[in-house]
Formats: structure tokens, sequence, C-alpha cells
């Protein structure tokens, strides 16, 4: 009776949101899987029934899946593009010789029939009628039956059978660490439709998207492994291994081979497991009495570190929470199962050994991810940077808030990074596609630290209480939704009441820089003209800030003029001087102070950092 109660709770609350923007829509999906998995050869079957709801204002004809699993096969696009882009993943290759040089040959290249991935579809119904489907790579194109008309539903029924692949990236068979299964994009999966059309890209190198919905899904294994993943187990009394109700024993006969694992997920875009038979299976209570699950293999050498995990986390979700939004669900899981880390609906797998400062370090990143993609589900393939650069915000944001001694600017490191690469020559702007980069170090840096400098910039840019609000009303307006990136933008702008549409588009959709510097400070009687000057083809307002050889501070402020906007005084215990401001067309802005020349000690531009100016060198004047 309590599970039905949270989920009547959870759906309510998700309808609450469409209800709040009459003009936006997307599609609906309910998924029922009944799936079995021979543990022996690593192949699965099962069948599915998907109840697509089609709320747009288009008649269609066609819908596609994807069938992830495809592309851990020799010669699939995956495999091209490892074995063509400059800086290979080094969890997808292995180093041989040739002709006596190191080499980096592709390990999907070199998976034997046995060891490949592969999703097969047969017997394709669209409400009990054969559908003709089509299969090119990670692709399933369907020719429908019946057109689905405007504001109408329809069943497709479907059997597929899989092969987990040797884990190579993301989901697989046993991992490195010796994790069995993990059961990452391992159905076949409703592709999103929405106002810019179908998003069925292929599965070459990096990550996701999906249609919002519900899913039923039940999974008969070897009774001997733990499962843990998205949903809420809904026969937790059956199964033991640490899911059952205080006081409920739960004995298996013997003759017991297999048992049914059901899982139930609402309104959530994926959903993924993992298994192993050695797991320890620990659950804390989190914030708003979240069930927090913690699933590890039981090696003597780490658990205490995933002892340690637990505590901290906790934390985390709690600073998450107080940051953007409450987390929504009633469970979220961190397993070990991954190749580095990865976030899923309600759940993580990452890796489980090393430091203890690294396991806290990809937990803080992959949880955050609950917020930003599994509940504003941003399209990862073109905006990856809301995606990961968001979430890694809120990670170092967290992670500083948690930590016993705060450092004064948590987001340095992705500033660091963003200088690194904007002064190499190889940025591409953050509207390329995430698998049309050329090295896969430009793409991390563009979607993650570029990403996350996005909203630091914003404390610089409208102030960090503009900023905090902003978030929190980015999470209200848009969780359970698709925004772009006109959402975050828009959100700022109303909450600030600044004009950003020149920093979204600066950028976003260009490799403009910024760059600022100290022209000239040149005497002027006993008063100091000062000569600023910009370098780089973005815009941004100004502070300054000038300490005197006496040992007092004063500080100037000069607007930009298309924001539209004047920010607080960041720093209210040094007197502030607002001048007039400045337009992007003048390459130069002048101004006086009222004391001499010979009474400056040191002017800095921008002394809080939060400004990415890429040639910082120019950014200080010393006597």
């Amino acid at each position: 009776m309590k599970k039905i109660i949270v989920f009547a709770f959870l759906t309510l609350s998700f309808g609450t949101a469409f209800a709040q923007n009459n003009a936006y829509w997307q599609q609906h999906v309910d998924y029922k899987m009944d799936v079995t998995m021979d543990v022996k050869n690593y192949k699965y079957n099962g069948k599915q029934e998907l109840v697509y709801t089609n709320n747009s204002s288009d008649t269609l004809k066609k819908v596609y899946y994807h069938l992830y699993n495809n592309a851990f096969q020799p010669g699939s696009e995956m495999d091209a593009r490892v074995q063509t882009i400059k800086d290979p993943d080094a969890r997808m290759v292995n180093k041989i010789k040739v002709d006596g040089k190191d080499v980096k040959e592709s390990r999907i290249k070199t998976l034997k029939p046995n060891e490949i991935g592969y999703l097969n579809i047969t017997n394709f119904k669209q409400d009990g009628v054969t559908a003709a489907t089509k299969t090119a790579g990670t692709i399933l194109e369907v020719t429908l039956a019946k057109p689905i008309l405007p504001n109408t539903k329809t069943t497709f029924t479907l059997d597929f059978a899989g092969q987990v692949p040797v884990q190579i990236r993301r989901s697989g068979r046993n991992n490195v660490e010796g994790v069995e299964l993990s059961m990452a994009q391992w159905y076949p999966k409703m592709a999103e439709f929405d106002f810019e059309g179908w998003h069925a890209d292929p599965y070459i190198a990096r990550e996701f998207h999906g249609v919002w919905g519900n899913f039923d899904v039940k999974i008969t294994i070897d009774k001997d492994y733990v499962l843990g993943g998205t949903g809420y187990l809904q026969n937790k009394n059956e199964i033991g291994h640490g899911y059952q109700d205080a006081g409920v024993i739960v004995s298996i006969p013997k003759k017991t081979k297999t048992l049914t694992w059901h899982f139930n997920a609402p309104m959530v875009h994926d959903f993924t497991w993992a298994a192993d038979k050695e797991y320890i299976h620990d659950v804390v209570k989190g914030p708003n009495n979240v069930d927090l699950h913690f699933l590890y293999k039981n090696n003597p050498k780490y658990i205490q570190n995933w002892k340690n995990l637990q505590p901290k986390t906790v934390e985390l979700m709690n600073v998450y929470n107080q940051t953007v939004g409450d987390y929504p669900y009633k469970q979220y899981s961190v397993i070990q199962g991954g190749d580095g880390g990865m976030e899923y609906a309600m759940c993580t797998l990452i890796l489980g050994q090393g430091t203890f400062e690294g396991l806290l370090g990809v937990a803080a990143h992959e949880m955050a991810h609950s917020w930003f993609q599994h509940v504003l589900a941003s399209n990862e393939l073109k905006h990856g940077w809301m995606d990961e650069g968001f979430t890694s915000f809120l990670e170092d944001f967290g992670s500083n808030e948690i930590a016993d001694k705060k450092v004064e600017n948590p987001f340095a490191g992705a500033y660091k990074n963003y200088y690194s690469m904007a002064n190499s020559g190889k940025e591409l702007p953050q509207t390329t596609h995430a698998d049309r980069f050329d090295e896969n170090r430009v793409y991390s840096i563009t979607s993650y630290s570029k990403g996350e400098v996005f909203l630091a910039q914003l404390i610089y840019l409208v102030g960090k209480e503009n900023l905090m609000k902003t978030l929190k009303k980015y999470y209200s307006d848009f969780k359970f939704k698709h925004p772009t990136p006109n959402d975050i933008k828009r959100s700022a702008e109303r909450v600030s009441g600044a004009n950003l549409d020149w920093y979204l588009t600066d950028w976003t959709k260009t490799t403009n820089t910024i760059d600022y510097g100290i022209k000239s400070v040149e005497e002027n009687g006993d008063q100091t003209k000062i000569s600023l000057e910009r370098i780089g083809r973005m815009a941004m307002p100004i502070d300054l800030l000038v300490e005197y050889t006496d040992g007092t501070m004063e500080s100037f402020y000069i607007p930009l003029r298309m924001m539209n906007f004047e920010k607080e005084n960041p720093t209210p215990a040094i007197k502030r001087t607002v001048l007039s401001d400045w337009a992007w067309a003048f390459p130069t802005k002048e101004f006086t102070i009222a004391k001499a020349k010979s009474s400056i000690k040191k002017i800095t531009i921008d002394p809080s950092g939060l400004m990415a100016d890429v040639k910082q060198e120019n950014n200080v004047y010393k006597q």
C-alpha cells in the first residue's frame, strides 16, 4: 500500500509540472518488459509492450528505437570511431606492437562472436498488427501499420534477444573489477521525438536522450545474484538479499533456481540494472526519507571506503536538494559496476576500487546528474554542456560545502581547463554535436569545464544570490521536461532582470573569447586616468579593484550596456563606484579616479577570478 501511495504522489507531481506551461509538449511512453537472463552464456530474451502517446501536432508514420548493444561489434560506427579519433578512450583500446611501434587497437575490433553485444528484434506489432522493421546499426526503423494521429495512443509489442558484450564502455559483463553484469542501455529504447523532430542518433561514443515515461520491469535471473538499479522493487519480501522489510525472514526453497525481480520506475527516461553474486547491500536513510542503496563487491580492501561513502552521500544529497531542489524519488542506488562512472535513472554505476577520495569524487559527480539529466533532461548529444557542465558545477559546489576546509573558488579547476583549451587553437563551439569533436579531450573540456564555467561566470555577471535563485527556478520550471539552452538563459533573465542573450550566443555558439587588459595608467595632476581595452571579441562588465599604498581599497564597476543591468556590490565592505556603461563597439574605456598615481599600489581586473579572461597577464597593474 505504501508503494502505491508513493507512486500516485509522484505521478501527480509530474502531471502538475506539465500544466504550468500549456505551450510545451513532450511524448510519453509506458514500458512493460519481462526478461530472462541466462547467466551461463550472457544471453537474454524478453518481451516488451510499449504504450506510446503522441502529444505532438504531427501525424507519425514511422518510429525509431535505439539498439545500443549493436555498437559493440567489429565494424560498427563505434568501432570505426575508436580507430580514427586522435585520442581514443583508453578504456576502449589495447596497446599492441606493430613493426616495433606502440599502436592503439580498438577492443571492439577484436571481439569474438561470443563476446560481442547484439539486440535482435522480432514479432513487432502495432495494436496487434505486424509492422515492418529495418535495422541499421544501432537504430531500428519501424514503418507503422497505421499512422499515429496527434493526441492519440498506440501499443507496440515486440520480442527481443540480446547478448551482453564484454564490458568495453559503460554496459557489459565482467568489468575490470569483476562485476558480472552491468546492464545499461540493454533494451529496445524508443527514440525521442520533439519540436525539432526525431533524435534517432546512432550510438557512436557519447551520451543519450530518452522519452519520459513509466517502466514496469520483471527480470528473471539465477537466485544467487543480487540486483540493484532503477526503480522500486515491488516484491522485496520474495527476494531477500537485504531488500526485505524489517522482521521478515525470506526462505527460498532449495529447488528454486531463479528469482524474478519486479521493479516499477515512475516518470524516468531510462532503466538500468546491475547484478553480481558477491554484492554487499547496505541501505541508509537520506534526506526526505530517501532510501540510499549501496551495492559493492565483497572485497575487504575496499569495504571501509564504501562504508565511509555512505554518510558523505547523505550530506551531498542534502546540499544538492538545498541548492537546486528536492530529489523527487524515494530511492537512489550507488552501484559498483561501471567503467569509471555513469549516471542512470535513480542510480549510478561506478568503479569501486582506488582511493576514498576518488570514490567520493565520482559518486558526487554521478549523483549530481540526478538533477542535471535525470530530472532536467537536456539533449546530451546536442547540449552536453548543460548536462556535464551543470553537473560538474553542482559537484564542485557541493563537495566544497561538505569539505573540512573550504576553498574560495571551487570552480578554479574548470576555469584552468577552459583556458588551456581556448588558448590551444583546438576549441569548437559548444553547439558542436557530441560525436563530431576531433578529440575526446576537446569534447570533455567543452562539455564539463566550459559548461561549468557558464554557470560560475553567471555569479560574476548577475551575482551569487541571483545565480542560486536561477538554479531553483530552472529546476522548478523544467523538471521532468527536456530543457534547451534558451531555458536556462531565460530563467537567469527572469530572476535577475538582466539581458543575457548575448552571453548565451557568444559563450555557447562561438569560440569568441574574453580578453581585457589595463592599457595605461597615467598621472593627471592629483588624479589618475586609467584606460582599459577589450581585446577579445566577447564583451563583459568589469569589476576593478584599486589597492592604495596606505592599505585602503576601492572598487569600480563598469556595467555592460547590452546587459541593461547593474550588479549588486559583491564586496560590500569595500566602497564601490559605479561608472558609466561600456558599449561593445568601443574597444577602450577611460575613466579617472580622484587620487594621484603615486598613491596606487595595484589595480586588478576581476579580483574574484570568475570572469573567464583567457590572457590574464595584462589584468594587473603594479607600481
